[in-house]
């Protein structure tokens, strides 16, 4: 979720949480809060794991937050090997979380990102860092960071499935091979109902005419709101609660 104000996650998180009974070797979040980030991971199911009902219970209001259900294909179920991973480049926090199956992935690691456990997302991760950290200098900006993300996320897509999220906290990019859909809510709200519980919530009493919210997800959460589907290979930016797009001078703004 990418929002412009800080904004409640759990209607979105119950509704990923009720998927686990296939994705159930672990699940993780991580939001947030001005410069600093609140991680929860748990190498058991999102359904029976009492770090999720904490997270459930916890008052997570962001502008920036990835969770992450996994269905292990590299690597034992394990803590250390539970989504989403987190470094630090620039002075900030970036967050990654990978859903598919990357083959003969086997990159040279000479700097000081490396890998804590065995699986292809996290090295996927720390490659993925080491390679910005060498194409800038200085902080870039987010335009050049998309830049520089779309020459780099073809060469891992090049190994299999990748989609992925990735975020500093200013910025929220979102990578679809396979499956991958997106949601922009806005002024005027509705209500919406998840699509796995029978939950509803009415945003528009949640809401002030200004919020802006995207939602990113494997497949829509909600079955009554207009989630759009990620072309294959397709690399989107959301900045604000909004997706950013490539004007004809080459320039990001928004849709």
């Amino acid at each position: 979720m990418n929002a412009n104000t800080p904004t409640d996650v759990m209607f979105s998180f119950t509704g990923l949480a009720t998927r686990a009974e296939e994705h159930k070797d672990g699940f993780g979040i991580a939001f947030f809060e001005g410069c600093g980030l609140r991680l929860f991971v748990d190498h058991h199911s999102a359904r029976v794991s009492p770090v999720a009902e904490l997270v459930k219970h916890y008052p997570i209001k962001s502008d920036n937050v990835i969770a992450h259900i996994r269905k292990a294909t590299q690597g034992v179920v394990s803590l250390e090997n539970t989504h989403p991973f987190v470094r630090e480049l620039w002075g900030r926090y970036w967050v990654f979380a990978h859903n598919g199956d990357l083959k003969g992935f086997a990159p040279v690691l000479h700097g000081a990102f490396r890998p804590v456990g065995r699986t292809d997302s996290e090295l996927a991760f720390c490659w993925l860092m080491q390679e910005l950290a060498k194409a800038h200098a200085s902080v870039p900006s987010v335009e050049e960071l998309t830049a520089t993300l779309s020459e780099l996320v073809p060469r891992l897509a090049a190994h299999g499935t990748f989609n992925m999220l990735l975020s500093n906290g200013q910025a929220l990019w979102a990578h679809g091979t396979t499956r991958l859909h997106y949601l922009e809510r806005k002024h005027p709200f509705g209500p919406a109902h998840l699509q796995d519980e029978d939950v509803r919530v009415d945003f528009a009493a949640e809401t002030t005419a200004r919020d802006r919210v995207a939602v990113i997800a494997t497949e829509p959460l909600t079955r009554d709101e207009p989630w759009i589907a990620f072309a294959p290979g397709e690399l989107k930016v959301f900045v604000d609660g909004q997706l950013l797009v490539r004007s004809e001078t080459g320039r990001l703004t928004h849709a």
